[in-house]
């Protein structure tokens, strides 16, 4: 999986397809992913504490991470990821341009 927290992406397909937004979170294991405004899901809230409110709260739900591309900035638009070896460390750039994500 090449997406990280905050990492910018835009979304591929599905009712948001051309939002682009930052990764809250990441859920390798079920290969999803949670971005900022993107998938808002309503989620109904009972009120836990005396005096607390109750409600209907919005709140972004997860989205599989094959539905997500990483944003390039001097593309301008999703791109596909290489690996480069920079002093020692590998580091993600886009495989069009070769800017460093």
């Amino acid at each position: 999986m090449n997406i990280r927290r905050d990492d910018t992406v835009i979304v591929l397909s599905g009712d948001d397809k051309g939002v682009k937004g930052k990764v809250i979170a990441v859920s390798p294991k079920e290969d999803k992913v949670i971005v900022e405004k993107v998938n808002v899901i309503h989620k109904h809230v009972k009120p836990r504490k005396q005096g607390e409110a109750g409600g209907i709260i919005d709140a972004e739900g997860a989205i599989y991470a094959s539905k997500v591309a990483l944003y390039c900035s001097k593309c301008g638009k999703g791109v596909r990821v290489k690996m480069k070896d920079v002093d020692g460390k590998k580091v993600r750039v886009c495989a069009k341009c070769g800017q460093e994500l």
